[in-house]
């Protein structure tokens, strides 16, 4: 699509993933086995045919930088198309991106290079399927000046979004960014509409508010507490966009996988029969960097003294290229690229994130284990909560145990007795 760039936001800390977010932007945390968090906003640039995208980071960017210099460098640059890397600059002022307006006026040298029409700004931290073209067109169509791409949100977490109330052709006549309470959307009680943190803006204009927020005093230099506020009181045309997923399935998906319990349950949603998120569309198809890796394999068949039973086999999970379950029990779980499972061991609703070592005899339960731990024999994890505080790992509301990278060998002491 012509006339268009698109700015993914990627420099978000991402404190509430921590430990997984202690070496990573929270863009560049594992999902799926396979993938990337920031891998589904740039695939829903690709299938909707935008294929001129700046990636803005910030903290933690290297991992996020790697994994777009070897997973996104397949668009032709002579043809003007290219996934690229915007660290910051420091080209307006000295100091770190104050805010997602912040972020775009810092880079407003690169963007007016550009000599586009409309600017297609996204969050890249969201789980969703979007077609941005439909977007774009219906901007243009209605002689836009903004649009805001929105979502319904239950009434109960409106303080999470900015909510927009909109007249009867779906102009936006107030924004207010997460407020305490809400009015509900007309004809549906129980839901407001939320803003998902994606803008089409006409360039020229969007260049004009950003240059005006900067000298603004007071202003957090925000989209949703500043800009799209102050052109609503301005008159000028902003209009809301309803969320069509292209997810093809009964009830739309759209994840803010912005906590450990959230990130923990999208995963595990992938594993059911039927699961919500579909990644095997090859109409909407999720790109990422993928590795040179052998098969999956799966060795031992039930040898083993009584009562333990030495079979290798994963049952209702996904697993990666280069794992190998070595005479251990998989279920339900997600197993990435070369994982090792070791015999006797039992891993039950869990995330192994890549390169990680389960030891003979352990027990994993309702787990997520960052890239490369290697779990010694005996471990037992996910089945004492308090004893699991105790050795210093994260365990989240809902009782999920977290494993950091680069744990000592001596955090992974067995309690007494073993559990069953």
């Amino acid at each position: 699509m012509r006339g268009v760039i698109t700015v993914i936001l990627a420099g978000g800390k991402g404190t509430r993933l921590e430990p997984l977010t202690r070496d990573r932007a929270k863009p560049a945390v594992p999902f799926g086995g396979l993938y990337r968090i920031i891998d589904f906003t740039l695939s829903n640039c690709i299938n909707s045919g935008l294929r001129r995208v700046l990636v803005l980071t910030q903290y933690k960017s290297r991992s996020l930088d790697r994994h777009i210099r070897y997973g996104w460098n397949f668009l032709s640059s002579e043809m003007g198309d290219a996934v690229e890397v915007l660290p910051p600059q420091q080209r307006i002022d000295e100091t770190w991106y104050q805010g997602t307006a912040d972020a775009i006026y810092q880079n407003i040298y690169s963007l007016e290079r550009e000599n586009v029409d409309q600017v297609m700004i996204l969050a890249g931290d969201h789980i969703y399927k979007m077609d941005y073209g439909r977007m774009i067109r219906a901007h243009r169509e209605r002689g836009a000046d903004a649009t805001v791409g929105c979502i319904p949100v239950p009434l109960a977490d409106v303080r999470h979004f900015g909510i927009m109330q909109t007249a009867a052709d779906d102009r936006v006549v107030n924004f207010v960014e997460k407020p305490k309470t809400a009015d509900p959307m007309p004809g549906d009680p129980h839901h407001a509409l939320g803003s998902m943190g994606i803008y089409v803006f006409n360039a020229q204009l969007l260049f004009e508010q950003l240059c005006r927020d900067a000298a603004a005093p007071g202003s957090a230099h925000d989209f949703g507490k500043n800009i799209i506020p102050h052109m609503i009181e301005a008159g000028q045309k902003v209009f809301a966009h309803r969320f069509r997923d292209e997810n093809r399935k009964a009830i739309p998906y759209w994840r803010d996988v912005g906590t450990l319990d959230a990130y923990y349950q999208a995963n595990m949603d992938l594993i059911s029969v039927e699961p919500v998120l579909n990644l095997y569309d090859a109409n909407w198809p999720i790109r990422t960097q993928q590795p040179q890796l052998p098969p999956a394999k799966f060795v031992f068949t039930g040898e083993g003294a009584p009562g333990h039973a030495r079979r290798g086999e994963a049952l209702d999970s996904i697993v990666c290229a280069g794992s190998i379950v070595s005479g251990g029990h998989v279920r339900r779980s997600i197993l990435s690229p070369r994982t090792r499972v070791n015999s006797y061991a039992v891993v039950e609703d869990s995330l192994l994130l890549e390169g990680v070592d389960v030891g003979r005899y352990c027990r994993v339960r309702r787990a997520i284990i960052d890239k490369e731990v290697k779990l010694p024999p005996y471990t037992v994890l996910g089945y004492d909560p308090e004893f699991d505080r105790r050795r210093g790992f994260v365990v989240t509301e809902q009782g999920v145990v977290i494993v950091a990278k680069n744990e000592p060998p001596e955090t992974f002491q067995a309690p007494n007795p073993l559990p069953n």
